[in-house]
């Protein structure tokens, strides 16, 4: 029993922080947010309601400056003040900025934004469970080997869902008569769109997959899916 200790340890440890981020992630976002109400693009928005036979879709305005998009983990879509200052001043078009919600909408139907959360305390928790396995046979490094082998994980996981996530945003803006030009050109704005980090990349490219393999997935997903029949 006392073997296990560690990983029930991890285990109570994630679902923890799970309640915390959860409940941190909330209220952040109902102190900074309000409702989307501009006319144009809530016409963009509502194209893709009508695709989902939806009455409307709420889309609510986050107020910070970096140009992203976000699904919360109860499956509200938030557009960021920075990403509508663009739009507002030209550099993205409406549906440009609709193709945004579209993936973001991705996340919520394919059960991303709760999963993320959860991932985050399952990631703490299995750096927590693999730092105490590889420090006991590499004192000093172990903490090292599980924070990369956690870090790998998760960015592979994130690769993943972004992919899934821009297959369903193309499949609505084509049903929804918007059509993914709008999706592919966006992402050939976004690294002069996005702020620098520290590092010198693109914040949105952090933890999203490289702009030309998006762009030949979502062709490749044209290719199958508008294939005129023969």
């Amino acid at each position: 029993m006392l073997k296990l200790t560690p990983i029930l340890l991890a285990i109570l440890y994630a679902m923890a922080m799970y309640g915390v981020s959860a409940f941190r992630t909330k209220r952040e976002l109902d102190a900074k947010s309000t409702d989307l109400v501009d006319p144009g693009l809530m016409r963009e928005v509502n194209k893709l309601a009508s695709a989902l036979d939806l009455p409307r879709i709420k889309v609510q305005l986050y107020e910070i400056d970096p140009v992203n998009g976000l699904a919360a983990p109860d499956g509200r879509i938030f557009i960021t003040r920075g990403f509508y200052n663009r739009y507002r001043a030209g550099d993205v078009t409406g549906p440009e900025m609709a193709s945004v919600i579209a993936h973001e909408l991705g996340h919520v139907a394919l059960g991303h934004a709760r999963k993320r959360m959860i991932d985050f305390s399952g990631q703490n928790a299995l750096r927590t469970a693999l730092a105490v396995f590889f420090s006991r046979f590499l004192p000093g490094v172990g903490v090292v080997i599980a924070n990369g082998l956690a870090s790998l994980l998760a960015a592979r996981m994130s690769r993943d869902d972004e992919f899934e996530a821009d297959a369903y945003a193309t499949a609505l803006l084509i049903k929804a008569g918007i059509g993914s030009e709008p999706q592919k050109s966006l992402f050939l704005k976004l690294d002069a769109l996005t702020k620098t980090s520290a590092a010198g990349m693109p914040a949105w490219f952090l933890s999203h997959p490289k702009t030309h393999r998006r762009i030949a997935a979502i062709e490749a997903n044209e290719a199958r899916w508008l294939r005129t029949p023969t």
